[in-house]
C-alpha cells in the first residue's frame, strides 16, 4: 500500500519545546552559536485508506490553530540551517506512532494502520563539525534512538523471519571448569560460576541432559539479584566489629534471634534475616496486630479503619517503594516512568488502587559542565531533567498524584544514579481474595504485548555498570505506556473482577519465566499464545521479556470467560496461556515442542548457597567546617544543592490528581514551605471519608558515609519524627526500607556497609517499636571503582483523620 509522510510544527507562539532545546543547546556548547531550533515531528503511515488520512489530517496530526502542516515534503531548510533527524530504535516503543495508530483506527472504525515518527530540528547557526556532534551527542542517547534517514521508505512495515526453536545446549553437562568460565562470559550471564556448577549438576544428576538456551536464560533471570535478592540471602559466617557500638547491637540481634526462632530451625545470618527480624520480635511481642501476611508478597499490607459516612469499614492499606536505578542511568526518561510503573503494579496486582507517589532521587552535580562528563555516562543535567521528565509524564497520564519530590545530591551518585519511587494505594478488604492455585485453574495474561526491549530487565538491574553499559543495555529498558496500565487500575478497582482473581503477579523484571512462573508449583505455558508487539519473536525472549503493563492473574477455569468479558470492557486484550497442573515443574512448550522443564525444586533453591564474612570498620572521621563569619557559613549553607528550594523540580509534577492530596507539596502564605509528609485520604468510591494516609522519609548521604549504621538510624527517627510533627502516633506506624550500596562482591569491608546499616535500622526500631514490614534492596551501585553512597532510605507510613494533620508551615494563629 502507500506511504503517506506528513510533518507538524508548532507555530512560533507555541513552540515551547523548540525554546528549551535552543537553552540546552546553549549549555551544552558553551556558546551562542545556535541562534534558533525549529521542531517537527514526521509521520509515516501504510495500511490507512486515504479518505481516513485526509479526515486525520487536521483532527489527529494537528491542530490548525497552533500547528504548521506539511505534507510529503518537509520544509527547506535556510542556507545556515542543518538538519537532525532521530527516530526510536526497532522495537522501542514509540508512544506518539501507537496513540496516532489508534486514534486513527477509532476514527475511521477500520484496521489499526502501521504508524512510524520520526523527529526532525533545523538547527540554524554556523558550526563546525565538532558542535554538531556535541548536538546529536546531546539530542539522542544511542540507547533508545538513532539518526534517522530523510529519505521515505517504499514500506515501513517490518518483515520478520519465523525465528527456530531455541538450540539445546550441545555437551554442556561434560563442561570443566574452564569451559564453564567460558560459557559464563560469552553468554553474558548474571549468575556466577558457583551457580552455573550447581545447574550443571542438576541437569547431569536430575535431568540426564543437556538443558535449551532459553532454560539456561529462564534460570539466570530466576536467580538473579533483582527477583531472588541473592546478596541480600548470602550467608554471613563470620562478622568482625571495630566500633563497640555497633558491637553492641550485633550482640543484642544474636539474643533476639535466639527468642524469635526458639524450638525451631534458625534461619541463617545475613542482611535479609537483619532486615526482616524487627518485624518479627514486634509480631510475637504482640505490637503489630495490623499486619495482613499471606503468601502474595508484592507490597506491604496492613489492616486499616475507613471512615466513610461515619460508618468504619474494614480496608487494606498497602505501599510499596521501587528502585530502577540501572535502568534510568542509561536510558533516564524511560528507566524513570517505569520505575514508577513498577511501584504501582506491586500494590495493583495485590488488587488495591494505588493513589498517591512520593520520587526520592539520588544525583551528582547537574551543574557540572557537559564536557566533564565521564567517558561512559550520560551528563547528570541530562540525566536529572530527562528522569524528572520520565516520571513526571507517567504519573500525570495514569493520573497518580505526586505528593512530594526529593533530589538528594552527592558526588558517590556519579557511580549509578538512584530512582526511587514510593506510592500508596487501598482497597476494601472485601475486594482481595487470596486463594492458593489448584491443578485446573488458567493463567489470564491480560494488558500490554511483548516485545524485544526488556529481554534482560532483570540480569541488567544486577549487574554493576560499566563504560559498555550504554551500548549494551539499551535493549533492556523500556519506554512505558501509562494508559494501557491506567485500563488495568481501573479493572483491579471492579469488585466483581477483583474476587475472581485467586491469585496475582506483575509482569515486572523476568517476564513470563518470573510472573507466571511463581504463581503455582506446577505450571504449563504456551509460548504460542502470548500476545506479541511484532512477529519474529524467539523462545527465549517471548520466555524472559518483561513488561511495563502486564498482569498474570490465576483464575477458575469456569471463571474465566466472565473475567475476560470483564477486561474487555476496559479495552485490555486477555490470553489464556497458562494451566496449573498438579506435578511441580515449569513447563514451556513452543510449536508443540517443550523448551522448558524444570522441577519446581530446582528453582526455588535461587542457585548455589553463598557464604561470606563481614568487616565492619571504625566510622569515617568528619570534616571540619571553618566558615569565617554567620553570614559566610549561611551563604555557603543555601548555595548547597541539597538546601536550595526544589520548588521548580516539584512543579513538574501534579500533586492535584483525584482531589484527594491533604498536604500541597508547598505551603504557608507565599507557598514556598516544602512539606515534611505527603497525606491523601483513602480514595473510596461511594460516600465521604476524613480517613488519610501519610508517608515520611528520611535519608542524610553524609552522615550515611561517615557511618552507614548511624546514617540508617537517624534515617529511621527522621522519617518517623516528620510523621509525629504532622500528628500522627509513633505506635501507629509502620516502616520500609530502601537499600542501594555498591557492589559487594567478596570484599568483607563493603558487605560492612549494609550490614552496619541494617543493625543501625534494627536499633532503632527496636527503640521506637516500629516495623519494617517491607523493602527493596539494589545492589549494584557501582561504576569501575567508584561506589554509590552507603544508602537506607526509611519510609515511614500511618494514617490519621485528615482534619487533624498538622503541616509545618507558619500559621496566622
Amino acid at each position: 500500500m502507500t506511504v503517506f509522510r506528513c510533518f507538524v510544527e508548532k507555530k512560533p507562539a507555541y513552540a515551547v519545546e523548540s525554546k528549551s532545546i535552543l537553552n540546552d543547546l546553549h549549555v551544552a556548547l558553551r556558546n551562542q552559536k545556535v541562534e534558533a531550533v525549529r521542531v517537527l515531528n514526521r509521520y509515516d503511515l501504510e495500511n490507512v485508506d486515504e479518505e481516513d488520512y485526509i479526515a486525520a489530517k487536521y483532527t489527529i496530526f494537528s491542530e490548525p490553530q497552533v500547528d504548521f502542516f506539511y505534507e510529503e515534503e518537509a520544509p527547506t531548510p535556510d542556507y545556515d540551517e542543518y538538519i537532525l533527524a532521530t527516530e526510536y530504535l526497532p522495537g522501542q516503543f514509540d508512544q506518539r506512532a501507537d496513540s496516532c495508530a489508534q486514534c486513527i483506527q477509532l476514527s475511521s472504525m477500520k484496521q489499526k494502520p502501521t504508524v512510524k515518527t520520526a523527529r526532525l530540528y533545523y538547527i540554524k547557526g554556523k558550526l563546525n563539525d565538532d558542535e554538531k556532534k556535541l548536538i546529536e551527542e546531546t539530542l539522542i542517547n544511542p540507547v533508545e534512538a538513532r539518526i534517522a534517514s530523510l529519505e521515505k521508505p517504499e514500506t515501513i512495515i517490518m518483515s520478520f523471519e519465523t525465528p527456530e526453536l531455541p538450540p539445546v545446549i550441545d555437551g554442556f553437562i561434560k563442561l570443566d571448569e574452564e569451559g564453564l568460565k567460558k560459557f559464563l562470559k560469552e553468554h553474558g550471564l548474571a549468575m556466577d560460576l558457583e551457580d552455573l556448577k550447581f545447574m550443571q549438576e542438576y541437569f547431569q544428576k536430575i535431568e540426564c541432559r543437556n538443558p535449551t538456551i532459553t532454560e539456561v536464560r529462564v534460570i539466570d533471570t530466576y536467580w538473579s539479584d533483582h527477583c531472588r535478592h541473592t546478596t541480600f540471602h548470602t550467608v554471613i559466617d563470620d562478622v568482625e566489629i571495630q566500633p563497640e557500638y555497633v558491637k553492641d547491637t550485633y550482640l543484642n540481634y544474636l539474643d533476639l534471634r535466639s527468642h524469635i526462632y526458639a524450638g525451631r530451625t534458625p534461619k541463617p545470618v545475613c542482611l535479609m534475616d537483619l532486615g526482616t527480624i524487627g518485624a518479627k520480635a514486634l509480631k510475637k511481642y504482640g505490637k503489630l496486630t495490623d499486619l495482613d501476611e499471606s503468601e502474595e508478597i508484592n507490597a506491604c499490607s496492613v489492616k486499616i479503619k475507613v471512615d466513610v459516612d461515619g460508618e468504619d469499614q474494614d480496608w487494606l492499606l498497602m505501599f510499596k517503594n521501587e528502585t530502577h536505578n540501572h535502568p534510568t542511568e542509561i536510558e533516564p526518561f524511560g528507566g524513570a516512568a517505569t520505575c514508577l510503573g513498577g511501584a504501582i503494579r506491586d500494590p495493583l496486582s495485590g488488587r488495591s488502587y494505588v493513589y498517591q507517589a512520593m520520587r526520592v532521587t539520588g544525583a551528582a552535580d547537574p551543574l557540572k559542565p557537559i564536557h566533564e562528563t565521564m567517558k561512559g555516562k550520560l551528563p547528570q543535567r541530562k540525566l536529572v531533567t530527562t528522569a524528572a521528565a520520565g516520571y513526571s509524564s507517567y504519573g500525570n497520564q495514569i493520573g497518580l498524584a505526586t505528593g512530594l519530590v526529593r533530589e538528594i545530591y552527592h558526588p558517590g551518585y556519579v557511580a549509578k544514579r538512584m530512582e526511587v519511587g514510593a506510592v500508596i494505594a487501598a482497597a476494601p478488604e472485601e475486594n482481595v481474595v487470596r486463594l492458593r492455585p489448584e491443578p485446573g485453574d488458567v493463567v489470564i495474561l491480560l494488558g500490554g504485548r511483548t516485545g524485544r526491549d526488556g529481554c534482560g530487565g532483570a540480569t541488567g538491574s544486577s549487574k554493576s555498570h560499566n563504560i559498555e553499559s550504554l551500548e549494551s543495555c539499551g535493549a533492556e529498558v523500556q519506554k512505558g505506556n501509562a494508559p494501557e496500565e491506567r485500563k488495568l487500575q481501573r479493572l483491579f478497582r471492579n469488585p466483581e473482577a477483583a474476587k475472581l482473581i485467586k491469585r496475582c503477579n506483575d509482569f515486572g523484571a523476568g517476564g513470563v519465566a518470573v510472573a507466571i512462573g511463581e504463581l503455582a508449583d506446577g505450571l504449563v505455558i504456551d509460548l504460542n499464545k502470548v500476545p506479541k508487539k511484532y512477529e519474529g519473536l524467539n523462545g527465549t525472549e517471548l520466555a524472559i521479556s518483561e513488561s511495563q503493563e502486564r498482569m498474570a492473574v490465576v483464575v477458575r477455569k469456569e471463571d474465566a470467560e466472565k473475567f475476560q468479558e470483564l477486561a474487555s470492557m476496559e479495552n485490555l486484550e486477555t490470553t489464556i496461556v497458562a494451566e496449573v497442573t498438579e506435578e511441580p515443574r515449569m513447563i514451556m512448550t513452543l510449536q508443540g515442542e517443550e523448551i522448558v522443564n524444570i522441577s519446581r525444586e530446582f528453582l526455588n533453591t535461587n542457585g548455589a548457597s553463598r557464604h561470606t564474612s563481614v568487616v565492619v570498620g571504625e566510622d569515617q572521621p568528619e570534616e571540619e567546617v571553618q566558615v569565617e563569619s554567620l553570614r559566610a557559613g549561611m551563604e555557603k549553607l543555601v548555595e548547597d544543592l541539597n538546601i536550595c528550594s526544589q520548588k521548580g523540580l516539584a512543579e513538574r509534577f501534579d500533586a492535584t490528581i483525584g482531589s484527594g492530596t491533604v498536604c500541597m507539596p508547598f505551603g504557608g502564605k507565599y507557598q514556598m514551605t516544602p512539606s515534611q509528609v505527603m497525606a491523601a485520604k483513602i480514595p473510596v468510591l461511594d460516600g465521604e471519608t476524613d480517613t488519610a494516609s501519610l508517608m515520611a522519609y528520611g535519608y542524610d548521604p553524609e552522615l550515611s558515609s561517615l557511618s552507614p549504621y548511624k546514617g540508617a538510624m537517624a534515617a529511621v527517627i527522621e522519617a518517623m519524627s516528620k510523621l509525629v510533627a504532622a500528628g500522627i502516633d509513633p505506635k501507629h506506624a509502620w516502616l520500609s526500607f530502601q537499600e542501594y550500596f555498591g557492589r559487594t562482591g567478596d570484599n568483607p569491608e563493603k558487605w560492612g556497609k549494609p550490614f552496619a546499616a541494617l543493625l543501625g535500622a534494627l536499633k532503632a526500631q527496636a527503640e521506637l517499636e516500629v516495623a519494617a514490614i517491607g523493602g527493596k534492596d539494589s545492589m549494584s551501585g557501582t561504576f569501575e571503582d567508584i561506589d554509590v553512597p552507603p544508602t537506607l532510605i526509611a519510609f515511614a507510613v500511618s494514617t490519621a483523620k485528615a482534619s487533624r494533620i498538622v503541616t509545618n508551615e507558619w500559621k496566622d494563629k
